[in-house]
């Protein structure tokens, strides 16, 4: 069984705007983080989540960080990837499509369990976990047809 090389006009429609508006959305968001904490600048607190300065609300956010930034380097790299036609560019658009499904989830659960419904950290998060779904569908469906 081989699969066809998919070529940037294989994209499903909307994909890598998609992709690029969430990975820079997601590093943008850890640089301005880290530049708060670093005392760089100050975010006013009506820009923070609830309970921010709580210690371990702040460690639950920043356990995200690794997480964010591996699935937008994987995205970033995959989208290059594809761009080339190489083989590996859908393994990796999947992997951070994948990863960022798992962000929005982990937040929501979190938010969830705490009772804390603010629709302002709500609608980001259930953005991150409907998306991805709806693209990984499609890809599944682009793999389907193109394996010979």
């Amino acid at each position: 069984m081989t699969t066809k090389i998919l070529r940037p006009n294989d994209w499903p429609a909307g994909l890598p705007a998609l992709l690029l508006f969430t990975d820079i959305g997601f590093l943008l968001y850890w640089s301005v983080t880290a530049l708060h904490v670093a005392g760089v600048f100050h975010l006013p607190p009506e820009y923070l989540f609830k309970n921010y300065n709580n210690p371990l609300v702040f460690a639950w956010n920043w356990s995200f960080m690794p997480l964010d930034v591996a699935l937008s380097l994987a995205g970033l790299a995959g989208m290059s990837l594809w761009r080339r036609g190489h083989p590996a560019a859908r393994s990796l658009v999947a992997f951070s499509l994948a990863l960022t499904f798992c962000a929005g989830l982990m937040a929501i659960a979190f938010w969830t369990i705490t009772g804390d419904f603010d629709l302002g950290w709500w609608l980001p998060n259930l953005f991150l976990l409907v998306w991805p779904l709806i693209y990984l569908l499609k890809l599944a469906r682009i793999q389907a047809q193109t394996t010979i």
